[in-house]
């Protein structure tokens, strides 16, 4: 994984996200992957941004989303580009759920746990806070043990 200077070639959001920094620099972030290794080096490479820094990734998919996650530093957009997608927020131990079709959008605020299930092929755009962004594993309705990246107190 590497942060590129510049790209001006033609770049596939879906496998190659980019990182919007401090002093409105944006930088394709090569290499990456959903490893463990990967998105802390990523982590690392960003940490100076702090809670400015953004992560754009377009997901696509179908069926039910396998984690939760929370964003702490900052909110999420989320929007649908094609297909139908379901967000559901845990707020308070309530399931909050938000229907979204192509060209509609929602924000999850900051450190709410959230899950995304792809009701057929879908595609999404997501521009996430990345420092100290959580995951745990989905194995009921609602988060339950800890895995993820760095929290903020925990990143390098």
């Amino acid at each position: 994984m590497r942060l590129a200077n510049h790209e001006r070639n033609a770049m596939d959001l879906r496998t190659t996200p980019v990182h919007l920094g401090l002093g409105s620099r944006v930088k394709p972030v090569e290499g990456f992957t959903w490893d463990p290794e990967v998105l802390q080096a990523y982590s690392a490479a960003v940490a100076a941004d702090g809670a400015e820094g953004r992560m754009v990734m377009i997901f696509d998919g179908d069926g039910l989303g396998d984690h939760w996650e929370s964003h702490p530093a900052g909110d999420e957009l989320v929007v649908c580009l094609s297909g139908s997608v379901t967000v559901t927020r845990d707020v308070d131990g309530v399931p909050d759920r938000v229907l979204l079709g192509p060209g509609e959008a929602t924000i999850n605020p900051a450190g709410v746990w959230h899950v995304v299930d792809m009701e057929g092929p879908t595609s999404l755009l997501a521009i996430t806070a990345t420092l100290g962004t959580d995951h745990r594993p989905r194995t009921d309705t609602r988060p339950t043990e800890h895995v993820g990246t760095p929290s903020p107190e925990e990143a390098p």
